[in-house]
Order: C-alpha cells, then sequence, then structure tokens
C-alpha cells in the first residue's frame, strides 16, 4: 500500500502495486467544506477496506485536519491552478508512475475532468467521473474517455439532467448516492434540552443556488413570535458579504451568527436543533444527510434529490423553494411541537443509516471501478478486515 503524506511539487515516485489491491488516482481541484470534498475525503480513507488503492491529486487539501492528511495518500500541487505550469506537473507525474501506473482515475468533479482525461489517456487506463450537483447553465459535458469509463451521478435527478444535456447514454451513468457515517457522540433531542434557546440553522457554501436569504427572510418572520430562538450559518462563499448585510437590514444582527472558515460542519450541525435546508437547486444534499444522523429535523425545499431523503411529514417537511413565509411557518411549527419534531428526526436517522451508510457508497463504487476494469466483484461479502 502507499504510505501517507502530502507532497508539494512531487518529489516521490508514483508506484503502485498490482498484486491485490485495485490502485487508483482520485483528482481533484480545491477541496473546501463542502458534501463532494467529504466525499472525496471518504473514498481516500475508507476505499482500502475494499480492496481499492487510492491516491489523491489536488490543488489543495486545507479542509482536511493536518494531522489525519498525514497519514492519507495526497499529493498537493498549487500550480494545478495555473494552466501552463499545470501540464508540467502532469508530465512529471506521469514520468514518475511509468513504472506502475494506477489502473484507474476517478475524478471528483466536472472541473476537473481535463486533468484527469490527460490522466487517463497516458496511463492507457478507465476514467471514471463524479457529478454531486446540477452543472451549471453554461457548461456542457463532454465524456468519451479513449479507454472506457462511467459516470456516477449522486442522484437520479443529477442523471436525468444530465441525459437532457448531453449526448449521454443512460448506461454510461450510474447512480451512487453519497454516504454518511453515524457520529459516536450525538447532543440531546429537541424535547429533551433543558436551555431555553433554541438553534435554527443551515449550513453550506454560501451561494445564491443555496438559498440562505430565504433563510434569513424566513428567520426574521420567526423571530417576530419567537424572539428567543437563535438563528445559525455555518459556511463561508461568494455570497457571505450580502448575507450579513441583509441580516442588518432584516435587523437580526443579535440573532444571526455566521460560522464561516470550518473544515467540517459536523461541530456546527451539532449545535442546531433544526436543521434548515432551503435550496433553490440540489443534487441531494450531503450535509442534509450528516444533520439527519445526528438525530436533527430537517425542513428542505423540494429541489433535485431532496425528495429522495425527505418524505414529508415523515422524515422531515418538505416546501417549495424561494418561499420564506412557508420556511418561517415550518420552523414555528417544529419549535411549538418537540415531539413532532423529535418523531422526524428519528425517522430521518432511520432512513439515513439505512440507505445512505458510508459502507454503501463505498461498496457501490468499487463495484463501479470493477465493473469498468471488467472485473468480477472479490468473493468476499463484507470490506477487507483492517486487521
Amino acid at each position: 500500500m502507499i504510505g501517507g503524506g502530502v507532497t508539494i511539487g512531487g518529489n516521490e515516485e508514483w508506484s503502485f502495486s498490482h498484486e491485490s489491491d485495485i490502485s487508483v488516482v482520485i483528482v481533484a481541484d480545491r477541496l473546501t467544506a463542502r458534501g463532494s470534498s467529504a466525499y472525496t475525503v471518504r473514498l481516500l480513507d475508507r476505499l482500502p477496506e475494499f480492496g481499492i488503492q487510492p491516491r489523491l491529486l489536488c490543488r489543495s487539501s486545507d479542509c482536511i485536519d493536518p494531522e489525519r492528511r498525514r497519514d492519507l495518500p495526497i499529493e498537493e500541487s498549487p500550480h494545478l491552478e495555473f494552466p501552463v505550469w499545470r501540464w508540467v506537473v502532469l508530465r512529471d507525474i506521469i514520468k514518475r508512475s511509468s513504472g506502475a501506473p494506477p489502473r484507474l482515475v476517478h475524478v471528483q468533479t466536472p472541473a476537473s475532468l481535463r486533468v484527469g482525461e490527460r490522466l487517463a489517456a497516458a496511463w492507457k487506463c478507465p476514467l471514471v467521473l463524479s457529478v454531486h450537483d446540477f452543472l451549471p447553465p453554461q457548461m456542457n459535458i463532454r465524456f468519451a474517455p479513449p479507454y472506457g469509463g462511467k459516470i456516477s451521478a449522486v442522484s437520479q435527478p443529477v442523471k436525468d439532467d444530465l441525459l437532457q444535456r448531453s449526448r449521454l447514454k443512460a448506461e454510461q451513468i450510474a447512480v451512487i448516492h453519497s454516504g454518511v457515517e453515524e457520529p459516536p457522540v450525538q447532543s440531546a433531542p429537541l424535547r429533551e434540552r433543558t436551555n431555553p434557546v433554541m438553534v435554527v440553522g443551515t449550513a453550506g457554501p454560501l451561494e445564491p443556488r443555496k438559498g440562505q436569504s430565504f433563510f434569513l427572510q424566513a428567520a426574521k418572520l420567526v423571530h417576530a413570535q419567537r424572539p428567543e430562538v437563535e438563528f445559525l450559518i455555518a459556511g463561508s462563499g461568494p455570497e457571505e458579504r450580502n448575507l450579513r448585510r441583509l441580516t442588518q437590514e432584516l435587523g437580526l444582527t443579535g440573532q444571526v451568527t455566521f460560522v464561516p472558515y470550518l473544515r467540517k460542519y459536523h461541530d456546527a450541525i451539532s449545535a442546531m436543533d433544526i436543521f434548515c435546508l432551503p435550496s433553490l437547486q440540489q443534487g441531494l444534499g450531503t450535509l442534509m444527510l450528516e444533520a439527519m444522523v445526528r438525530s436533527k429535523p430537517v425542513i428542505a425545499t423540494n429541489v433535485g434529490g431532496v425528495s429522495r431523503v425527505i418524505h414529508d411529514g415523515e422524515t422531515g417537511l418538505i416546501i417549495p423553494s424561494e418561499n420564506a413565509p412557508q420556511l418561517a411557518a415550518k420552523i414555528l411549527q417544529l419549535l411549538g411541537d418537540p415531539s413532532q419534531a423529535q418523531l422526524l428526526a428519528e425517522n430521518g436517522k432511520r432512513l439515513v443509516l439505512d440507505q445512505f451508510s458510508v459502507e454503501q457508497m463505498l461498496s457501490r463504487t468499487a463495484s463501479l471501478y470493477r465493473e469498468v476494469l471488467g472485473e468480477r466483484p472479490p468473493l468476499r461479502l463484507s470490506p477487507i478486515s483492517a486487521e
């Protein structure tokens, strides 16, 4: 297996053992605090249990805790950001792996597809591309790797969107949902809290399509009836300045807390009593899954793959997008009925553990690799023992 650690500029050989495990180079851009990056880290950390030998090539992995980063097979290269230097870096990597190249390349987002295509072509190996969200309107995807490959879509709606916007065939795209892990320690349910201050929050990149402005408008309506409630927005991004300005305009400076620059959202989500996903567009909602597995009742907009997870009135509450009054009404409903909030939280957690576990995600990803490589699944029915 490959030793762990981060290298800058490439000073070690890129050699892979083909004796047992399938060697894979995972290609990413800059890892940040968002669901797609959490997916990448879980692949890197846990795929060896499934007979896969991964290695990550990325611009930056700052969202990973430094101590954990040292134990993971990562090569950081900030030069991947620059078109000219990018190809110099790739030539060096290809040269260093010439003795024993990997058997497959797995690109984490369409933004890194060109880099992945270059590596796969040089190593004469198949290519897998993950698509975690709907593509921007101006982006068209061309996927025709010369040595074969497939696309992994995070949800059926994302797959349907890819089919409508490209010449891809249905059999070229597999649906593999994101997976989350059950945390070892969880906060008390809403109805068991002795703290009178309730926290309603949302988490994710601060971008217009994530709908945080509607969350703030809903917070204003909730505050008018429940002035003791506090609100939390975890994440950073291009909309942060606008959202802070809107908070001031709504007179909510004392009620809304912004928590930017996170490596991961776990602590922020754990501090919430109710989790809101006000997105205008959403591939699936990995952070929503993180909230559900932490026994948080969820209110989410009915967009993209959300309906695959949230069954209204059973595993959470559904509202239309861009509708602050509806969001406020559902928040007040759960604040006023802790028993319903707990029931939704329990049902939601049960669904996530049953259908969206990390083990299922990893098993399906490993199976996709073997399918692309034309290999049969291993005879063992469980992950490789860590012993």
